[in-house]
């Protein structure tokens, strides 16, 4: 389940090339602090999955909510009655 999350987050991807810079700039909207700065779009997309997956680790060690994204729920307290 989480790696189809990561998926959906993914596909999500907006890109803005900065023009001062000409670096670019990658976020997933709705996934407040997920984002990152490259040379390279495809660059961006590594950094930023990398990014998403310490954000999401982070979110959920400290019990914080995970936006649900295309209907995949990932929160701990979607699975606190599963196996009792």
């Amino acid at each position: 389940m989480l790696s189809a999350y990561i998926r959906a987050a993914m596909a999500r991807v907006t890109v803005k090339r900065l023009d001062e810079s000409g670096q670019y700039f990658l976020e997933i909207p709705d996934l407040q602090g997920v984002w990152a700065v490259a040379d390279a779009p495809d660059e961006g997309r590594a950094e930023l999955q990398e990014v998403l997956e310490d954000w999401i680790e982070l979110g959920l060690s400290a019990h914080e909510h995970i936006p649900v994204i295309d209907g995949i729920d990932i929160n701990l307290e979607h699975f606190a009655g599963v196996g009792h």
